[in-house]
């Protein structure tokens, strides 16, 4: 169930924490160009030069519906995060 929590602030109740809401609309030119508006970089720490990760979310036909952007710094530490314990288990069984 999606509820609105505070100013223009929605949640879907998937127990992620936070919020999702429309900062702005983008167009993307002929060349396949957007430009993400400076109060949003400025907001999500963004400079010229960082690198970000393109994630797509899609149905099973292979139709993408939602595209995210992740500094790609935020996703190596959740990728560490999440796989780290699991290899420390894992190398940690293998050396015994």
């Amino acid at each position: 169930m999606v509820e609105r929590i505070k100013d223009g602030c929605f949640s879907a109740g998937v127990g992620m924490g936070g919020c999702c809401r429309v900062d702005s609309l983008v167009t993307v030119d002929e060349r396949g160009q957007m430009v993400l508006p400076k109060d949003v970089r400025q907001r999500a720490g963004i400079k010229a030069g960082d690198k970000l990760a393109l994630i797509t979310w899609g149905d099973d036909d292979g139709e993408s519906c939602c595209l995210f952007l992740i500094k790609t710094e935020r996703l190596t530490g959740m990728v560490k995060g999440m796989l780290g314990p699991l290899m420390k288990d894992f190398l940690g069984g293998k050396r015994s």
